[in-house]
């Protein structure tokens, strides 16, 4: 019984150790051992001018922090890019004659994935995300508007970062 798990213990030690899978479920090839993020563009009309950095900031820190990759802006061999495509607030389901009681910020970015170790792995076409966070309507944007940015964008962040590491 004790060499059994001891065998087991070694085993799974050795297939941590190649880098190759963690325990969060990622999978990563262990040819692969940097990345990139190139700064994201901001085409969405009146989005905060700030949250096109700040989302590719955002990222690098995810994939620094939940990966074993380290970042490399010269010959990285994953390579994220992307523009923040949308970012709207919208009434939730309006009735005539009725005040809204609810809006909605959404924002939409569209990523790109180029794996320079392996072109099946990139994304052909770019990819889109989009996520939302709803606020009273009696509540001023400007004044909850960085607490639905970081909301709606850890759940961007967590949709791209799985799309590209766990192949959802």
């Amino acid at each position: 019984m004790k060499k059994l798990f001891l065998t087991t213990a070694v085993g799974l030690s050795l297939l941590f150790a190649q880098g190759c899978y963690t325990l969060s479920g990622i999978s990563v090839d262990p040819s692969v051992s940097t990345f990139a993020v190139r700064t994201f563009d901001n085409i969405a009309p009146n989005a905060p001018p700030t949250l096109a950095v700040d989302f590719t900031e955002r990222l690098k820190d995810k994939v620094r922090r939940e990966t074993r990759l380290t970042l490399n802006g010269d010959s990285p061999d994953i390579e994220f890019s992307g523009k923040i495509t949308d970012y709207r607030v919208v009434p939730v389901a309006p009735k005539p004659n009725e005040v809204v009681s609810l809006n909605r910020l959404e924002i939409r970015v569209r990523v790109g994935l180029l794996n320079n170790k392996d072109e099946k792995k990139s994304w052909t076409n770019e990819r889109d995300f989009s996520f939302f966070a709803e606020f009273s309507n009696t509540t001023d944007l400007l004044s909850v508007q960085d607490a639905l940015i970081q909301t709606i964008s850890n759940q961007l962040l967590e949709d791209i970062f799985n799309a590209a590491f766990n192949d959802w």
